[in-house]
Formats: structure tokens, sequence, C-alpha cells
């Protein structure tokens, strides 16, 4: 036996660190957080834009909805408190043209639903709040949007966390499998030993649906990546954007189409795309693609032609590779715009999303599923940064901490 622990956290992203540090607020120790990599947050929790959501696209009543706002608050107080960077910008989402001013209106009432500060602005007021900006005549300004340095919040609650003597990191360690249950223990089969626990938490990202499968959960659910490459702004132009300019989404798809954002350290990014992908790391155009290639393109295949909003999006963001492509779609949010003004940058995502296989649907919301003795999120898409900090609270004490008192 390599390993022994009360409780097994399989991921050490952004979902499996705020778990444990609100396992430890609520008197729990002796947890064990693996990942298959050889530093926390390497994938999604490390890549993403930074932005803080406000709670605007999220059907009133989902779990985004409910976690995003109070995520949002949360997580301001947190980099304040350790003065982590964080910018207030706010942002504005921008009708392109009169077709999408009704969505537009649709977002205002369920981001007022939602409980966000937000209001419809004319082109005067958004001249105002973001000079370079262009609507047709109607915008959403979101006055708690903000922006943060992921990577430096990772950090630190990792500090915390091991400054604690309750939790240890366990790198470089793959979930295998299952090997068996032993009385009331688990004997979880990783690259780095067996490591038994009483207790287990999938956060395992955008490989949540194997793991959650390995336990004979989640059968319904595959996950399927999708690639958002960025580009960026020379260091000279990135005064032109003030905070973050964003397009009227179609609300039916979980993209929010490319955007720009003013980072936390200054950088304007222009970004990301939605492309399907064909590997859960396949950040370049080759790399990252594996053995699974063909069972993501099999499952691919079939949503675009049972499902007409992954066609459309199947359809539209490839085209996206190319330059002159990305360019006019980014140039229809502002004033002005050269290609000469964006630059390249090797910044890359992957935005594991889950699919309901038996109705080929993308799911929207988070999904939760257990066993006596396990809880597994998946499909802990965008706002999951953002709605970490409550998010993982409502899961301790939902899905996790009954779970444990029976134990």
């Amino acid at each position: 036996m390599a390993h022994t622990a009360s409780i097994l956290i399989c991921g050490a992203g952004i979902v499996g660190l705020t778990l444990a540090r609100d396992l430890l607020a609520a008197g729990y120790g002796d947890i064990l957080i693996i990942d298959k990599e050889p530093e926390a947050g390497r994938h999604a929790s490390g890549r993403n834009s930074g932005v803080l959501h406000a709670g605007i696209y999220y059907a009133p009543g989902s779990l985004r909805a409910q976690s995003c706002l109070a995520g949002n608050q949360r997580m301001k107080e947190y980099c304040e408190e350790r003065g982590l960077p964080l910018l207030k910008t706010g942002k504005v989402i921008v009708a392109r043209d009169e077709s999408e001013l009704p969505t537009l209106r649709e977002l205002h009432v369920r981001a007022t639903q939602n409980g966000a500060k937000v209001e419809l602005i004319d082109d005067q007021q958004l001249a105002e709040i973001e000079p370079n900006a262009k609507s047709a005549g109607l915008a959403l300004f979101s006055h708690y949007t903000a922006v943060v340095d992921p990577k430096a919040i990772l950090k630190s609650i990792q500090a915390e966390l091991l400054a604690s003597g309750k939790v240890k990191l366990l790198f470089d360690a793959r979930f295998q499998g299952l090997k068996h249950e032993k009385g009331a223990r688990l004997l979880v089969r990783t690259t780095a030993g067996d490591i038994s626990c009483a207790f287990f938490v999938n956060a395992a990202g955008a490989y949540g649906d194997v793991v959650a499968h390995a336990f004979g959960l989640g059968k319904d659910y595959q996950l399927i990546p999708f690639k958002g490459i960025y580009k960026k702004l020379k260091p000279e132009k990135a005064h032109t954007i003030r905070g973050s300019i964003y397009p009227v989404p179609n609300i039916k798809n979980p993209f929010l189409g490319v955007h720009f954002t003013r980072g936390a350290h200054g950088d304007v990014y222009l970004g990301p795309t939605a492309i399907p992908a064909f590997g859960r790391e396949n950040y370049g155009l080759l790399s990252g693609i594996d053995s699974e290639a063909f069972s993501i393109l099999l499952r691919d295949a079939v949503l675009f032609f049972r499902n007409k909003k992954f066609r459309e999006v199947a359809l539209e963001e490839p085209r996206k590779y190319s330059f002159t492509y990305f360019f006019n779609d980014a140039r229809r949010l502002v004033k002005t715009l050269s290609p000469d003004d964006i630059e390249a940058t090797p910044k890359a995502g992957i935005r594991p999303q889950l699919v309901d296989i038996k109705k080929n649907e993308l799911v929207m919301d988070f999904i939760i599923e257990g066993t006596q003795n396990s809880t597994h999120v998946l499909n802990s898409i965008s706002p999951a940064f953002t709605s970490s900090l409550f998010f993982s609270e409502m899961l301790l004490h939902s899905h996790v901490e009954p779970k444990l008192r029976k134990l």
C-alpha cells in the first residue's frame, strides 16, 4: 500500500483545492489530493481567462446561477485579503446588430433574477465606460464582473492547505481505477501506487466522466473537448480596451463567443474560440491527440447529425483557425482594430463539455452524482472557477459531509 487517507480528492484544480479548504474549515483532516500532472491547475483551472463572471448567462435556479454571483463576491474578497491581483473593471455585452437586441434584453432579465447588478446602456453611456466598444444602439453593463490571476489563486490556496499539515498533495498520480473495496474503505489504483481511503471525491475536470464510470456512475454522460485559442493585442494597443467587451451569445449554447479581456496584469486577450477538439489536452493543432481521438470524433459525428446547436458550433468555430475570420469576428465589437494590432500567443485552453449521450444534448449545468462513500463533480464548466469558493461549500454541506457522518 503506497498511501492512505481518510478523504481522497482526485484533481488539484480549483474545485479540488477549494473543497479541501472547506473540509479543513469544517474540522476534517487526513486529506490527500492527487493529480496526474506535476503541479496544481495545469489545465482548465490555470488556463482560463481569469474573468469572474456575475451570473448573467445562466438559467435562474440552475446550480451555475446559484453559485456564480456568491462565488464572484467571495473570490474578490479572497484576493483583496491576500493582496492577489484583482481588476474590478466590469464588462460590457454589446449587440452587434438589431437581431441581437431581444437576447440582450433577455440577458438583462436573467441577470436581474440572479441578483447581478446590470443595466442596459445606450451608445453614449457605452462610450464613457468602454470608448472603443461599438453596438447597435444598446449594450448591457455588468458592474460585478472582475478579472483575477487564476494561477496566483491556485498557488495561494495550495500554500494554505500545505501549511495546515492536514492536507497532502501527490502529483504525477493518474487515476487508473477502483481496484476493489475492502471493508468500509476504497482502494484506488493510481500510477503512484494504490491508495486506501474512506471517502473519495472526483474533481477530475476533463476526466471526470472517466473517473465516474469506474464507480458505475455517469453512464449516460461523456465529456467532449472544445478548444479555446486566443490572440493578443500588442502592448502598445492594450490601452484601447479598459475592461472586457463581449458579444451577445447564443444562450442555447454554453459558449460566449470571441471577446476582449484585459487581464489582471494588463495584457489584453482576444478569444477564446470553441472549436471541437480531438483530445482532452489537444491544445495545439496536433499535440494532445491520443488514442481516444476516434471515440471523440464518433461522438462529435453523432452530435453533428442529431443536435442542431452542436452542428452550428461545429460549422462556425473551426473557421476561426483562419486569422482573417477570427479578426473579422473580433472587429465587430470595437470601433477601431487593425490586423497589425494583434499578435500570436501560446495561450490556449480546453473546455470539457458534458454531453448526455442518450439525449444527444450538451449539458448546461453542473452535475453531481455519488455513492455511499464517493461524490463526483461532472461538467465543471464556466463559471466553475468563479463559483468555486461558494460551490465547494455547497458541495461539502449537501453532498460530502452527510456521507462522512455515516462512515
